[in-house]
């Protein structure tokens, strides 16, 4: 790409006079309305209603987290040298795609087509927005410190919507259809895209002299791979976005082995996503820059693990799988601080997306053998799996802690 190219002026906007709340608003705002989805809580349902099993779930799972890397790690780059903001509305135009083709699906290749769509909306989505938000405190404040409040909240935000989302997309489904869960979805994520219109975007990755996407390449990938710091930091941060997602795309399956009513989706997915705002907002208060907090974190994340490799009852699989993700998500919080404190603004995005799409070429063969075991053996034999990765999530975290300095 030529410095002409790199350097084309992107729309100019007024910055609010009065702080750094008036200039989240709008990004709040488009936050609730593109996480409002009334579709997630029954998604799985959905998809065994038009064919699938443990197994083509994971071929699903796995044929978006592959895509994710290359997408995430080009929207990064991107978002960099273009308009953060403007990779934020590609992500929901991509959004807006997903769940339309996931509304007329009735058979398996469909609805991976609208995974896969689904894939690019998340990629362009999770790297971008902690980039964003971070500039706009450095902008507004002079420095970090208030990254981790301020993502909290906007992880808060998320939640909410994915609460009231989830209980009410689980009503709707036992009323209408699962279904029609995805058409009414459609309306959110267009208001998604108006609202995020009025987002003042940070100019931080615009201030310094543009080089050749070759040399910015190079630059990001050095600082993943050559800094000393950042790798245990990329580790944490591998391990724990890996996990989490695996979560949220199999711990419905626990239900489906136990025949749970279609009823409980909703309440069950609920609580899973509240874990995303109350994490978000608790982050910054468990100090996992010393070693007691870490302890504790890492042996409540194994007993987790451990139930749901044995429990038979809903409520002990359930609280386990609220507090293993609540603590993954104040994990992928913390880690994130001090990734975004460790690189520049002008590759801060793209960084971002790079350690986000490593953790997606794990999840990817992870996602396969998960659903693979759980059909062959049940999900309570591929338990142990995340039980090995959340040992090796505990260890990066304790990496960390050694390797980060006290804040």
């Amino acid at each position: 790409m030529s410095n002409a190219v790199a350097t084309a002026p992107v729309e100019q906007c007024v910055v609010p006079a009065n702080g750094l709340r008036r200039r989240l608003a709008p990004l709040w705002v488009g936050t609730f309305l593109q996480g409002f989805a009334l579709w997630v809580p029954v998604e799985k349902l959905f998809m065994s209603e038009i064919g699938f099993d443990a197994a083509t779930i994971g071929v699903m799972v796995a044929a978006y987290a592959a895509l994710i890397p290359l997408a995430e790690v080009a929207s990064g780059i991107l978002a960099d040298r273009w308009s953060r903001r403007g990779v934020l509305m590609l992500a929901g135009v991509a959004l807006v795609l997903s769940v339309i083709v996931g509304a007329v699906s009735w058979n398996v290749p469909t609805y991976i087509v609208a995974a896969l769509l689904f894939g690019l909306y998340f990629a362009m989505w999770s790297g971008t927005i902690e980039a964003v938000v971070y500039d706009v405190v450095l902008e507004e404040t002079g420095d970090g410190e208030a990254y981790e409040r301020q993502i909290g909240r906007v992880r808060f935000v998320e939640s909410v919507a994915l609460v009231l989302s989830a209980l009410a997309g689980g009503w709707l489904a036992s009323v209408l259809s699962t279904r029609a869960t995805y058409f009414l979805t459609v309306p959110f994520v267009v208001f998604y895209l108006i609202a995020l219109r009025r987002f003042c975007e940070p100019r931080l990755h615009q201030v310094s002299e543009r080089t050749s996407l070759r040399e910015h390449l190079t630059v990001t990938y050095r600082a993943i791979t050559h800094r000393g710091r950042l790798v245990p930091i990329a580790a944490a941060s591998i391990m724990a976005a890996m996990i989490l997602q695996a979560m949220f795309e199999f711990g419905p399956l626990w239900l489906l082995t136990l025949e749970a009513s279609a009823v409980f989706y909703g309440p069950f997915w609920a609580l899973l996503v509240a874990t995303l705002g109350v994490g978000g907002l608790l982050a910054g208060r468990l100090r996992l820059d010393r070693p007691v907090p870490v302890a504790i974190v890492v042996l409540v994340m194994l007993a987790s693990c451990l139930t749901l490799t044995s429990s038979r009852d809903l409520a002990a699989l359930t609280v386990a799988m609220v507090a293993l993700t609540f603590l993954l998500v104040v994990i992928g919080i913390h880690v994130s601080q001090l990734m975004h404190d460790a690189v520049p603004s002008t590759i801060r995005t793209g960084v971002a997306s790079g350690i986000g799409a490593v953790s997606w070429l794990v999840f990817t063969p992870f996602a396969l053998v998960f659903g693979a075991v759980s059909k062959q053996f049940g999900v309570y034999v591929s338990g142990w799996m995340l039980t090995g990765a959340v040992a090796l999530a505990g260890a990066a975290l304790v990496w960390v802690r050694h390797r980060a300095p006290l804040r």
